[in-house]
Formats: C-alpha cells, structure tokens, sequence
C-alpha cells in the first residue's frame, strides 16, 4: 500500500512507516474507489469498519423517509467517519455516508480493537489518535448546534462563517459545501439560503462568488 495518504490522517499521528503498516495489516485494511453520490454506508446498517478519506471527500447526511436531507458533517482527504459506530458493536447507523465526488476510502476494521493487547507501539498510539479524532469531531457536532440555533437565516450564517473565519485565521476563506449543502447544513431552503446571501451582500456584510466567501 501507498503509506503517502496515511500521513494526512489524524489517525496515524507521530506513527512510523512500520508501525503504520503493522496496524493496517492488524486492521484488515481495504481500499475502494466510490464515485460521486455513491452511498458508503446507509442509515441502518451496521458496521464494524472505520472509513479514511484517501482522495475527494464525503458527506454525513440525515435523510428521513419522506425525503428531507440535513447534511451534519464533511470530511475532506484524511479525514475519518464511522469510527464511533465502528467501535461500537451492533450500534445501527444513523446517517448515510455519500460520495461528495469521486473518491477513495480505506476502511479498517476496529471492532475489536479495544480488546486487543495494548502491547504493540502502534496500538497504544493508534487508540491515543482515535481518542483525539472522536473528541474534534464532538466540537465539530456541537458547532453545527450552534449555528442552528439562531432563528433567522441571516443569523445561522453569520454563525457559521464566522466560526469558518476563526478556524482559517482569515476574513477570506474557502468553505466545503455548496449552495445546496450549506442550506441543509443550517437547515433552511435553498431559495431562502440565496436571497438572504443576496441581501447581506448588498448591505456590505459579505462577499461571495460560489464557495469562496470574504467578511468584511
């Protein structure tokens, strides 16, 4: 296996060459290539393997029966999912898992993983990064409540850019989703999304051409 995408996971933190290649070996690690809007993983399933964004990127959305999306988190390249339900066994999933463009996961299977002897270097570090990872993605989830929480739309997104702003250390900055995804991220309908978008242009609060926003 190519190890270069190993390196941009939070997964495999501080780990050398041969203890990553001892802990995919341990782990059972599969490579598969999904292209966009592909489901990974459907609500109701169950699993036991852990997904790594190798290239492209994915989305976590909560689709309901009749229809409606809301998307709750995006995970670039080097990025995890899973990974709670994964350790978690017969815990049914929640969300689905969707191809946000052509991509390619390594998935590990970790199911077993805290019964396993913590004598090996790459389990100790492997668990200590997986601890890490889960805690980043609860403020991650705990975030998302608070940029729900205002009930105005001009509001929701001032939350979120502004939270976008403080993580980039810019006023200028890219986001990961678009138009359609940034309304079921907050919640709202698209046409409400745009026309809000549109006023806080014309008011001098924003700047924005597709995904590239800049606060001024």
């Amino acid at each position: 296996m190519d190890s270069v995408p190993y390196r941009q996971s939070a997964l495999f933190r501080a780990m050398t060459e041969e203890e990553i290649a001892d802990c995919v070996s341990a782990l059972s690690a599969q490579t598969r290539h999904y292209g966009k809007g592909s489901v990974i993983l459907h609500a109701g399933d169950s699993t036991s393997r852990l997904g790594i964004v190798l290239s492209g990127s994915v989305t976590i959305e909560s689709n309901d029966i009749w229809g409606n999306r809301t998307v709750l988190n995006h995970v670039d390249s080097g990025g995890c999912f899973a990974e709670t339900y994964a350790l978690l066994p017969g815990s049914v999933l929640l969300v689905d898992v969707v191809a946000n463009e052509d991509c390619r996961i390594l998935s590990l299977d970790v199911g077993g993983l805290l019964q396993m002897p913590a004598e090996s270097a790459w389990h100790r570090k492997f668990v200590g990064n997986l601890l890490l990872v889960t805690s980043h993605k609860n403020l991650s989830l705990s975030g998302r409540s608070f940029h729900t929480a205002p009930k105005t739309i001009r509001g929701r997104i001032l939350s979120y850019l502004n939270a976008v702003s403080l993580q980039k250390h810019s006023a200028a900055f890219d986001i990961p989703f678009d138009r359609q995804q940034l309304a079921d991220y907050l919640n709202v309908e698209r046409t409400a999304l745009s026309k809000e978008l549109g006023k806080m242009r014309a008011d001098g609060l924003i700047r924005c051409r597709k995904n590239h926003f800049t606060l001024l």
